[in-house]
């Protein structure tokens, strides 16, 4: 039962769209959902339901409000009505609010560890209200596209959008990248959810996981929906790497890995896995082409559109993506194989990882390693068969290092017949590992654990120096994803007399790419930095303090690889946290967020952050994938490099203050 307080009128309409207004066309009924706007603004009387019936409903109170004072309206949703309807608006209506107040204070508190500051505690507590990120969406796939005329099962239709997609039917709670700006589903945004979400509520993570990879969603072909503005648009692979996290998450605070999870989403993992290898791997060369990729706007050329000089791209980041989901995959199949050793023969994963590696490697012109900057490129392949290198310092460059897991000793043990093969496979075949970082027997690192990896210890430590460097990629407030470097030396690309520009750019792009959304030149991204901080963590696992990097480049300060990804951590933390002024970088100039005591502790989780400042930019109302920031706060708050070193990956997943669920250390 819904209940207002006071005798206040109601206004009935139907929630219905006003096709009159919008399209010309008949409304299904004499009252359309706007009329209780047109009533109250425009007073007119006839556009709410006389009768006092209908499908919406609001309350209209009518009130003086004097400047600087405020008055209070309350409404209540109870289970069973009530003939006295003020009784439901005495001191049981304030012990109500005072009950679920302390509710929400006791159940943020379990999540949040002590050591944190307090306002730390704030910003942490605030990024994981993306609990209310939630929304039914509904999309029923060949409805939609017979209503466009471009259903492909229909002679005469026309080509439209997701007109492949039409075995869709989509209809589930789903968690959105922003339900006020951006209210529909995104797979890549879905993936980085769930990291903050499983401190919270580690089922539903799992749930929304599983959910891209249902029949009703997955392409019959292996390929994963995108988002509803088109489905076919190809985002990075990041889906394995959820799950595995998601699973060690579970394993943390329960003792044991959820099966069942495991292996529904390992078989439809492979459909994609597959898609990738036969789709995106146009030459059968073991690089890749993305298109969108997450990194819209990155590079010098639109990717979505067909390059100006023809001929094709080979993508540094689409080919260290699948490096990572080979990774991920492999691990998968290892943690199913000790209940089932069938699993055990996942070589094939291995196998990709190293003809990728070889591929990405390659020495020469046309590789994707640049050898005299250190770095690596796009590599543009031309129609004629010559290539030349797109020397475009980027976050394409840095994503190589993210393609980087350790295996404990413990978990090449609990699977002999696999680790059989590979060695019997690296035996056979020593090249398929000379360009990658040493590995195996007399390689091992810290605790005997070993490390499949993109970079050497070389390519490792020449790509660190340019991204720890704060005149390229260093910023105050975390990575950019573009180097400062290009602020006075743009790459400049000439085609067919057409000039093609990249420069840094802080903020907002100065250029209309991909329909105006060009936001990739410059600010920080949450999501790329966190796959960083991952990176950085693992290689700290295999080297523990043998390791150290300066960092900043130049400053003569060294630390091991750990200190590295906590220093980051604490830049992309600090954007929201208050300075020294008491002012919250995000704010960025803007007096009334920063001064306002109504307005200056409630945070803005915009998309993406300005390179330079950290202020917000782009959408600001609680974008998902910065809710990230919240498992940022809780992992180092309550971990070390002692301890990730000695206890290995769980070290990264432990809750509170390491307790499980049973409350056992």
């Amino acid at each position: 039962m819904f209940s207002c307080e006071g005798d206040v009128p109601l206004l009935f309409t139907e929630n219905e769209t006003n096709h009159k207004k919008l399209f010309q066309t008949e409304n299904e009924s004499a009252f359309a959902k706007d009329g209780i706007n047109d009533f109250v603004v425009n007073g007119d009387q006839g556009a709410v339901n006389p009768e006092n019936q209908g499908t919406k409903v609001s309350p209209h109170y009518k009130m003086s409000i004097d400047p600087g004072q405020s008055s209070v309206i309350r409404l209540r949703l109870t289970k069973t009505s009530s003939t006295n309807k003020a009784a439901g608006f005495g001191k049981d209506f304030d012990k109500v609010f005072e009950d679920r107040l302390q509710e929400a204070n006791a159940f943020y508190k379990e999540a949040i560890p002590p050591s944190v500051t307090e306002d730390e505690a704030l910003v942490m507590r605030q990024a994981l209200s993306m609990l209310w990120s939630k929304q039914f969406f509904f999309f029923d796939g060949d409805n939609w596209l017979d209503e466009h005329h471009s259903n492909p099962l229909h002679k005469g239709s026309k080509i439209s959008r997701n007109s492949e997609w039409y075995h869709m039917l989509n209809r589930d709670i789903i968690s959105m990248p922003d339900k006020w700006e951006y209210p529909w589903y995104a797979a890549w945004d879905l993936a980085f959810h769930c990291l903050p979400l499983s401190i919270v509520d580690p089922d539903f993570a799992k749930e929304q996981m599983a959910l891209m990879l249902r029949g009703n969603y997955l392409h019959p072909n292996g390929q994963m929906p995108a988002y509803e503005w088109n489905f076919g648009d190809v985002n990075p692979p990041v889906h394995a790497w959820a799950t595995i996290f998601l699973n060690r998450t579970d394993k943390a605070l329960t003792g044991k890995s959820d099966m069942e999870f495991l292996q529904k989403s390992f078989q439809k993992l492979l459909l994609n896995y597959t898609w990738w290898v036969n789709r995106k791997d146009r030459f059968g060369k073991n690089v890749f082409e993305g298109g969108f990729l997450g990194l819209d706007n990155i590079g010098i050329f639109d990717r979505s559109a067909p390059l100006p000089t023809g001929g094709n791209l080979e993508q540094a980041d689409g080919t260290a993506w699948m490096a990572l989901f080979s990774q991920n995959m492999l691990e998968i199949a290892a943690e199913l194989a000790v209940h089932d050793p069938t699993y055990q023969d996942m070589v094939k994963f291995v196998d990709h990882f190293y003809f990728i590696a070889l591929a990405m490697n390659k020495s020469g012109s046309d590789g994707m390693w640049d050898e005299e900057d250190g770095f690596y490129y796009d590599v543009l392949r031309l129609p004629d068969g010559s290539a030349q290198r797109l020397k475009v310092r980027s976050l394409v460059g840095i994503l190589p290092l993210c393609a980087t897991t350790v295996l404990e000793k413990e978990e090449r043990e609990k699977v002999p017949d696999a680790m059989a093969q590979i060695r019997e496979r690296q035996r056979r075949i020593p090249e398929l590992t000379q360009s990658i970082h040493p590995t195996g027997p007399g390689n091992y690192g810290e605790a005997e654990r070993s490390i499949l990896a993109l970079v050497t210890p070389e390519k490792l430590r020449r790509i660190l120096s340019k991204m720890l460097d704060e005149n390229e990629f260093l910023g105050p407030y975390g990575i950019r994803s573009i180097s400062k470097f290009h602020e006075k030396n743009p790459y400049v690309f000439h085609v067919n007399g057409e000039e093609f520009r990249v420069d840094y750019l802080p903020a907002e792009s100065n250029t209309g790419m991909f329909g105006g959304n060009s936001n990739w030149r410059g600010p920080v991204w949450m999501p790329v930095n966190m796959l960083t901080i991952r990176a950085l963590q693992q290689f700290h696992l295999f080297y523990g303090d043998n390791f150290k990097i300066e960092c900043p480049t130049g400053s003569g300060n060294m630390m091991n690889l750990f200190d590295v990804s906590k220093e980051l951590s604490t830049r992309l933390t600090k954007t929201f946290t208050r300075n020294e002024k008491g002012e919250r970088p995000v704010y960025g100039g803007s007096e009334k967020f920063q001064t306002d005591p109504h307005w200056k502790d409630y945070i803005l989780f915009y998309e993406y952050f300005h390179g330079d400042n950290g202020a917000g930019l782009g959408a600001s109302h609680q974008t998902g994938w910065t809710g990230g920031v919240a498992k940022l706060i809780q992992l180092y708050g309550i971990l070390d490099a002692k301890s990730l070193v000695t206890h290995g990956r769980k070290a990264a997943f432990v809750k509170g203050e390491g307790k499980d669920k049973k409350g056992k250390k």
